[in-house]
C-alpha cells in the first residue's frame, strides 16, 4: 500500500511541505543515561503509545523501516508506515507515514535526545492535513487534538521513566 503523500521522509530533516500543517512538540522527560535508555526501549517498543491509551497494531515488536502500525482511537483506525528510525549514542527516532484509511495524509516523528548537560527529551514534530471528510470537518480542532495529544506523549513517556534518574 504506498503512502498518501509525496515528500516521505521529510521529517528527518524537520521540513513541513506546503499545504500542510506543522506540529513540534518538546516535552524534558529527564536526566541521565538510564533515562535515556528507558526512554529509548519504550519509544521504539511500541510501549509509549500503549500506555497512551490508544490501541497499537504491528507487524513487528519494534519501530523498523518499513513495518506496518495501525494506530486505533476509539473507531476511528489510522494505518501508518515506518519511514525511518535513528538509534544512535545520544538520539532515538522514528517516523511513520499516513497509508489509505488514515483520517490524516502525512507524516510524524518521536526522537528522544540527550543534551550535553544529560537531559532527556522528546520532541515530536509532524506535517499533517485532513484526508476524511470528519478530519476536515473539525478544522482547527483537529490540530489542537494533535497537540494535546502530543503533550501527552511527554507526560506518559516522564511516567514511564520516573525511577530511572541518576543520583
Amino acid at each position: 500500500m504506498p503512502y498518501t503523500y509525496e515528500d516521505v521522509g521529510a521529517t528527518r530533516e524537520d521540513r513541513c511541505p506546503p499545504g500542510f500543517h506543522r506540529l513540534h512538540v518538546r516535552s524534558r522527560i529527564g536526566e541521565g543515561e538510564a533515562v535515556f535508555r528507558r526512554a529509548s526501549d519504550a519509544l521504539m517498543s511500541w510501549e509509549m503509545h500503549r500506555a497512551l491509551g490508544v490501541g497499537i497494531t504491528s507487524d513487528a515488536d519494534k519501530a523498523a523501516p518499513g513495518v506496518d502500525v495501525t494506530v486505533g482511537l476509539g473507531p476511528i483506525k489510522a494505518p501508518c508506515r515506518v519511514v525511518w528510525t535513528a538509534e544512535e549514542p545520544r538520539r532515538t527516532a522514528w517516523a511513520y507515514g499516513t497509508l489509505s484509511g488514515h483520517p490524516e495524509c502525512g507524516e510524524e516523528s518521536f526522537v528522544i535526545t540527550r543534551t550535553g548537560d544529560g537531559t532527556v527529551w522528546l520532541t515530536i514534530t509532524a506535517f499533517s492535513r485532513a484526508a476524511k471528510w470528519y478530519a476536515r470537518a473539525g478544522g482547527a480542532a483537529t490540530r489542537g487534538l494533535q497537540h494535546a495529544y502530543a503533550q501527552r506523549c511527554g507526560k506518559v513517556l516522564r511516567r514511564l521513566c520516573a525511577g530511572f534518574e541518576e543520583s
